[in-house]
């Protein structure tokens, strides 16, 4: 298997790194952290005059077809930053969604939008129970004459206070399964409360009766919405996978120029152990993440690779994070040095698109193996 990029992905790689270098230096990204709606008047116009909203959307939709694989291409680059904004939610997650379980009417409807970056949509799934599964939304929506009414409350919602528009999974009156709805982020009944302590964009969403037309709604669409979010899961993995490079340049740095009893500290066998585990997680998260993408690229069945890179790449990121600080010691928890940006993110993607333990349950599934 033939990991390496191809010349299209390398010019990705090189206009996403000059992206991160010119624009998203850790000044710029500390600034954006703490007013986060300067991300769409700075960072996201930049981004629709470069294509990336179009990326992973075919072209018969507005978009340039481009393979997941160019897309994680993209996305490290921005891991490296970390580069924060609604561009996987909405260009990548959403736009899957809709590509697998909308009709043709949702997808010419909705999908151009997206690519031009017209309109931001976000996936409102996770509740009080906190679980990536359809077993876990309580979320209801009732018939109210020809259209429907739908209510309940999402937590850890990535990017809703940027949205115009939601993906809300619920259970709908009459119908078999957990479905999918578009609402719009501004409608009635709509209120969006950001969560502090978590990366740019967690949110909580409260609906209370909020209309949704029938045409909106993606009935009995769970299946295909899984799917969905199971074949972009590599990409979001490749994102952790440029904070962790990032998180292991920082650490070898200081390595190098921090001074201590009258020498550098990376000559220390405690610290030089610190870094041999930072080089293990970034690799483990890079190669898993990147046999999954090749695999979906070539047509091959993903679902194990998928499985193992989400598990691999978030324990891995986390980790890896954790040995920074190691290195780092006491500077490393300055919120001006920047190491936080990427501490902070490795604990909110934790779970996003389901936990190492959730994905580990299905591994087990998929090679026909009985849980422990």
């Amino acid at each position: 298997m033939d990991l390496s990029l191809n010349d299209t992905q390398k010019l990705i790689q090189d206009s996403a790194r000059d992206f991160v270098r010119g624009s998203c230096g850790r000044d710029a990204l500390l600034k954006l952290d703490r007013d986060p709606a300067a991300i769409m008047t700075t960072l996201w116009p930049q981004m629709l005059e470069m294509g990336w909203t179009g990326m992973a959307i075919p072209e018969e939709y507005g978009g340039t077809g481009n393979n997941l694989t160019d897309v994680a291409v993209l996305f490290e680059e921005l891991g490296c930053g970390p580069v924060p904004g609604p561009l996987f939610s909405s260009a990548v997650l959403c736009a899957r969604i809709l590509m697998e379980a909308g009709s043709d009417t949702l997808k010419k409807a909705w999908l151009p939008r997206i690519a031009s970056g017209e309109r931001v949509f976000a996936l409102a799934l996770t509740e009080s129970q906190y679980g990536w599964t359809a077993d876990n939304v309580r979320a209801a929506a009732k018939r109210t004459g020809s259209d429907y009414t739908l209510s309940g409350t999402k937590v850890f919602v990535h990017d809703a206070n940027f949205a115009t528009d939601l993906l809300v999974v619920a259970r709908v009156e009459g119908g078999a399964g957990v479905s999918v709805l578009r609402i719009d982020a501004k409608a009635a009944g709509v209120a969006i409360r950001t969560l502090d302590g978590f990366i740019t964009g967690m949110c909580e969403v409260l609906l209370d009766n909020v209309k949704v037309a029938t045409a909106d709604i993606i009935s009995d669409g769970w299946p295909a919405a899984e799917r969905a979010m199971l074949s972009v899961t590599p990409v979001l993995c490749a994102y952790k996978v440029g904070s962790c490079k990032t998180v292991f340049d920082m650490s070898l740095n200081y390595a190098r120029e921090r001074t201590q009893f009258g020498q550098i500290i990376g000559r220390f066998s405690r610290v030089q152990d610190h870094l041999i585990h930072l080089v293990n997680y970034l690799d483990s998260a890079r190669w898993t993440t990147y046999e999954a993408l090749s695999k979906l690229d070539n047509g091959m069945d993903a679902t194990a690779s998928c499985h193992v890179a989400k598990s691999v790449a978030s324990e891995s990121h986390m980790h890896a994070c954790d040995y920074a600080h190691e290195v780092h010691a006491g500077i490393g928890v300055s919120r001006e040095y920047g190491l936080t940006l990427h501490t902070k993110l490795s604990r909110s993607l934790y779970h996003c698109l389901g936990a190492p333990r959730l994905h580990r349950k299905k591994l087990e599934s998929v090679l026909g193996l009985v849980a422990a």
